[in-house]
């Protein structure tokens, strides 16, 4: 479900028949207490009014036999009722019947993960995350890097979660400020617990105590430690920490641990160009201030764009990155949406010979052919037009339709293959010549496309394509094509992929053996 945002909105109308569920539940307990109201109240009478009065009152047999009758069985009916149990099982069979929709641990697990890669991506503030805010530090002052229309406050439960997930990978880079959150949060209200929460203030106070030893900060470990001690006196597992602590801190040299130092990615070699570029969205002034640069109305010498040109923006000359205004219409792309939805599954990348789901790339997608809608064969015959290539299956692959997840990404990756026993090769088509991708939706914020040895990123342009060559015209892989799908930050990011081959444009794009072309 987290890999794709329309999955986590289908999710909400999962929520509102769990309301419904709950709003029957509570109908039915309400019900029920008024019942047992009502007995208390009959019974309180008769003990306020009937037994004080004079004792010849029990003599009447008809009083001795209600009062018999009333401790025999009525209050047995009572105290021993089933309706609250058929209640909360009639709540539990509603539930069980909508669990299919529901999310799962890894759904909870990604969500969180997302949140973190915000995080460290866009260098947001935790305490700013956690009042709804999506801020970083620059020269010591709080910067607005978005300003959502209507914020969410996050609940010490929410923060405890987060850490938790990190914490149990290991993580303590992440765990400690998310846990110092959620324990000053739970410290506001006192430790006060909700029938709804995961985790308490001594959960807290206990992960972020570890996580705190684990970073080399004993003392702070032991504070925390006493005051969990404090909450839970008879903790033997605790009680055991703080003598361990204590005597480390006594000890000649107390160990240092590792500090608060971010986990390296074995994926991710280029991860400052990557950020910068995330966090810069669009804005390199070194880059774009090239006099070759230029935007025009373009035809490629086609009759079908004499009378209507595109809208040309040349991004980059190395490697060749050309930006198409308005390639696409408002109703084309939701009607692109609508028909890829069902199709919709997690994205793979290449995995030696097969495909597999990868955490550096959060996304659903759907492939459609030509037969899929009338629509896909016009955007065909549009690009074909612009590029003056052969899309036609199978010299082009079918377009991929993707809809990016919470915190949705791609990190830094080539499109062609870099093996010649990549599935790209299964067409029988050869490589990847060329991308053609076309911005489906508009975001609020994050979401770029970054080209990291060629230093620029591109900002999503709503109803605009992106075109440029990955391979030399030697057949070669074009290194500088390295490119990334920054994370979402904020919106429903939708792009269409329309990913070309070398076989079939033998005499549209001829082949040079200069390595620089």
């Amino acid at each position: 479900m987290y890999t794709s945002l329309l999955s986590v909105k289908q999710a909400i109308s999962v929520e509102r028949k769990l309301i419904d569920y709950l709003r029957t539940y509570i109908d039915h307990e309400l019900e029920r207490l008024e019942d047992i109201k009502r007995f208390y109240a009959k019974v309180s009478d008769l003990h306020s009014e009937l037994y004080k009065g004079p004792e010849t009152v029990i003599a009447n047999p008809l009083v001795a036999f209600t009062l018999v009758k009333r401790l025999h069985s009525e209050w047995l009916n009572v105290v021993y009722s089933n309706e609250a149990l058929e209640n909360a099982q009639a709540l539990r069979s509603s539930y069980k019947e909508e669990e299919a929709g529901l999310p799962t641990l890894e759904d909870l697990q990604g969500a969180a993960k997302a949140l973190m890669r915000l995080q460290d991506v866009y260098t947001l503030q935790v305490a700013s995350l956690v009042r709804g805010r999506f801020q970083r530090v620059s020269n010591g002052n709080p910067i607005d890097i978005y300003t959502p229309a209507v914020s969410v406050l996050l609940s010490g439960d929410d923060c405890f979660l987060v850490g938790k997930v990190a914490y149990e990978q290991e993580d303590y880079y992440h765990s400690v400020p998310w846990l110092e959150e959620s324990v000053h949060l739970f410290r506001r209200t006192g430790g006060e617990w909700n029938l709804e929460n995961e985790g308490s203030l001594e959960d807290a106070l206990d992960h972020l105590a570890f996580s705190h030893f684990k970073t080399g900060n004993v003392s702070y470990a032991l504070s925390l430690s006493q005051e969990l001690l404090h909450h839970d006196p008879v903790n033997g597992r605790v009680l055991q920490n703080v003598k361990k602590y204590e005597k480390l801190l006594v000890a000649a040299s107390p160990p240092t641990g590792d500090g608060l130092r971010r986990p390296t990615s074995k994926y991710l070699r280029t991860r400052d160009t990557y950020e910068r570029l995330c966090q810069t969205q669009g804005s390199q002034p070194m880059h774009f201030e090239n006099p070759r640069l230029f935007c025009d109305y373009f035809s490629n010498d086609n009759p079908g764009l004499l009378l209507l040109p595109a809208k040309r923006e040349v991004l980059s000359l190395q490697p060749y990155v050309v930006l198409y205004h308005n390639f696409i219409t408002d109703t084309e792309a939701e009607d692109i949406k609508r028909v890829a939805q069902p199709g919709l599954r997690r994205s793979v990348v290449a995995a030696g010979e097969k495909q597999a789901t990868a955490d550096y790339r959060i996304s659903k997608s759907a492939w459609m052919k030509g037969s899929a809608h009338s629509i896909v064969g016009r955007l065909d015959q549009r690009i074909s037009m612009l590029t003056g290539l052969n899309v036609k299956h199978p010299y082009g692959e079918y377009l991929q339709v993707v809809n990016y997840g919470i915190g949705g990404h791609y990190e830094p990756h080539f499109d062609h293959a870099t093996s010649p026993t990549s599935p790209v090769f299964r067409l029988k088509t050869g490589n990847r010549v060329a991308t053609f991708m076309i911005y489906l939706s508009s975001v609020e914020a994050g979401g770029s496309t970054a080209f990291i040895y060629a230093n620029f990123s591109i900002p999503v342009v709503e109803k605009a394509a992106i075109f440029w060559w990955n391979l030399h015209r030697n057949g070669q892989g074009d290194v500088d094509t390295l490119h990334a799908g920054c994370p979402v930050l904020f919106g429903d990011k939708w792009v269409a992929n329309k990913w070309i081959h070398e076989y079939g444009q033998e005499f549209q794009h001829r082949c040079n053996l200069n390595p620089e072309e």
